[in-house]
């Protein structure tokens, strides 16, 4: 089953990146966003970290991993006024696996109706936005194994009455060797439909990622994890992330990344808490800088709880 599956996944890489580096020609670039304040705070180096109901987003396969129900909800403060939302819910059904259902959007402010006569504006106003909704299966292959996979309808509207829908899927494999949490992830995210702007076809922002992390340190308060992925888009160049997480006694982080090969995202930090009220219940708070050179930089905040 194993090797089925991961014959799958290299069928349709191949059939995902047979266009290579052709920057500016998919559409849906929300899609790359990162929607973790967690992910973010290690510059995205996430796939094999991700844990809980954001797993939907990076790696769906880890939803397998949920016991009873979790539940994030992230904010990120993007430039010149857009916001970019995330939220998740996952729950496991015990033998039958986890199901999860997700929500992604990508908004401006209200804008002004402007035309070569009229550049102050007509008195009418409009909001753009992309959004994303998916649902999310997963189950353990084995106690090491997981396969998940999700198909999300993705709706992109840039004015009043003018939009494209559309239908992806994401698939992913993730393997937990049993020592010092090491993980290895291997998802292809955003494998789908193209979309129509007046007459020209813009395909979907697909992505081959692959990555591991470690607890590079464990003491009796506090571990170490360092993690690292590699991303190739079918319209760029590969690039690659590198991330530590430092975790003290289960309940406060800092963490720190790098960007490796991007030519305006650099490097990012952030810290987190997690707040444990027994019986199963959990609330964690995470926040995330990331440096994007020229742009500024983007906030994101984080909150997720699990029962």
């Amino acid at each position: 089953m194993l090797k089925r599956i991961i014959y799958l996944m290299i069928v349709l890489t191949y059939s995902a990146f047979a266009q290579y580096e052709r920057p500016g020609s998919t559409t849906a670039q929300f899609l790359k966003i990162d929607v973790s304040a967690r992910g973010a705070g290690m510059a995205g180096a996430y796939i094999a970290v991700v844990e809980g109901a954001e797993g939907v987003y990076y790696n769906p396969a880890i939803i397998a991993d949920v016991e009873g129900t979790d539940v994030a909800l992230n904010h990120n403060v993007w430039f010149a006024g857009i916001s970019h939302e995330f939220m998740s819910v996952a729950h496991r059904f015990g033998r039958y696996g986890s199901f999860a259902l997700s929500v992604t959007g990508l908004y401006t402010d209200e804008m002004k109706v402007r035309t070569p006569l009229q550049p102050d504006g007509t008195g009418e106003t409009f909001y753009a936005g992309n959004y994303r909704i998916g649902l999310t299966y997963a189950r353990k292959l084995t106690n090491r194994v997981n396969f998940g996979g999700t198909v999300n309808y993705i709706n992109l509207s840039l004015y009043q009455g003018f939009y494209q829908e559309a239908f992806t899927i994401d698939i992913s494999a993730n393997y937990n060797a049993g020592y010092r949490d090491w993980r290895f992830g291997l998802a292809i995210l955003n494998f789908g439909q193209s979309v129509t702007f007046v007459n020209e076809e813009y395909p979907m922002p697909t992505l081959f990622i692959f990555g591991m992390s470690i607890n590079a340190l464990e003491f009796s308060n506090y571990k170490l994890k360092v993690s690292g992925s590699g991303r190739k888009p079918n319209d760029g160049p590969p690039l690659g992330q590198v991330g530590t997480e430092l975790n003290f006694k289960d309940a406060f982080f800092i963490r720190g990344g790098y960007n490796i090969g991007h030519k305006v995202a650099r490097y990012a930090f952030g810290t987190g808490m997690k707040l444990n009220f027994g019986t199963g219940y959990n609330l964690r708070v995470d926040y995330a800088y990331n440096d994007f050179s020229a742009l500024g930089a983007a906030h994101r905040f984080g909150i997720g709880f699990s029962f």
